[in-house]
């Protein structure tokens, strides 16, 4: 099903949407993710939960489900005694889990093109400590290509419709992340962590796009996990540097604690937020942390209706 239409083309002929926050569906479900290696444990331990957390967002609406590898990393899984070999079972697997939700989607009757997007976190989510939102580790980019790369390439052999590069706080791992792309044979969208103009490393967010416009297995570039109000600036200079579709998954608003391991705040995210999206260039829209399927729901009504 999802092989009907290229997500490239997809996003050449109207608006794509995106799934909302896998960890708050699974913590919704029960399942306890305090845990280094967070939803990814869930692979190896209840991978069928996954697969119905895939599912609750494509019946929700949404078109791509982004797989539960985003913590999911050879060092990682190491932490835990899971070998090379097996934990290469498990990445690919997350892109199973998202496939065989796309099937039971099908079985049930829902029959618009569903894609697979496979999650590639930053080297800070493999830290566990909050770094993800700082970047700035320390690593030159050619340190960060060699621990991205033998991921992607895992990944990339399982045949995801499109990487995602995703939660990236730094122009540095940015670039090394877009080094480790080339060659693989399988699209990816580049995703910045930004706060107002900038990468959370500080860089401006026009330097920190521009690394990927001329970069041809890039089809979408933007922002994720950072607060609604920052994502209008982030479209309109995505948009701007690089005039590829501009893909945009921000969090509900609220801030995670990395010490106290948890959300404060208040949400902030409003459905009626995306019309203005799509009319500034925003051609792939979801949410990120706390995002749930009712606020996909919504996000799709609202599409629908303008």
């Amino acid at each position: 099903m999802s092989r009907t239409l290229g997500l490239a083309e997809a996003l050449s002929a109207g608006t794509v949407v995106l799934d909302g926050g896998m960890s708050n569906q699974l913590e919704s479900a029960g399942h306890d993710l305090g845990d280094e290696l967070w939803s990814a444990r869930l692979l190896a331990e209840r991978p069928e939960a996954i697969t119905e957390a895939h599912l609750a967002y494509f019946e929700a609406g949404a078109d791509v489900a982004i797989t539960s590898s985003y913590q999911a990393t050879f060092e990682g899984f190491a932490r835990r005694g899971i070998g090379r070999e097996r934990a290469a079972e498990l990445l690919a697997l997350s892109v199973e889990l998202a496939r065989a939700a796309a099937r039971q989607a099908g079985a049930k009757g829902i029959t618009r093109p569903l894609w697979t997007a496979a999650s590639v976190g930053p080297y800070g989510a493999m830290l566990a400590d909050g770094s993800e939102y700082r970047g700035r580790y320390g690593l030159s980019v050619a340190e960060l290509e060699r621990f991205h790369r033998p991921r992607l390439e895992v990944l990339a052999a399982a045949g995801p419709d499109v990487l995602a590069l995703e939660t990236v706080p730094d122009a540095d791992e940015a670039e090394a992340l877009l080094r480790a792309v080339s060659g693989l044979g399988v699209p990816a969208w580049l995703s910045f962590s930004a706060a107002g103009d900038r990468t959370r490393a500080g860089q401006p967010l026009e330097d920190a796009f521009a690394l990927a416009a001329d970069v041809e297995e890039v089809i979408a570039v933007g922002v994720n996990c950072c607060a609604p109000e920052d994502v209008d600036r982030a479209i309109e200079i995505a948009a701007r540097v690089t005039g590829k579709p501009v893909v945009v998954y921000p969090n509900s608003g609220e801030t995670w604690d990395a010490e106290a391991r948890a959300w404060a705040g208040r949400s902030t995210f409003a459905p009626e937020q995306v019309r203005g999206w799509r009319e500034s260039g925003a051609r792939l829209i979801g949410g990120c942390c706390r995002v749930g399927p009712e606020a996909i729901t919504s996000v799709v009504g609202t599409l629908r209706a303008a």
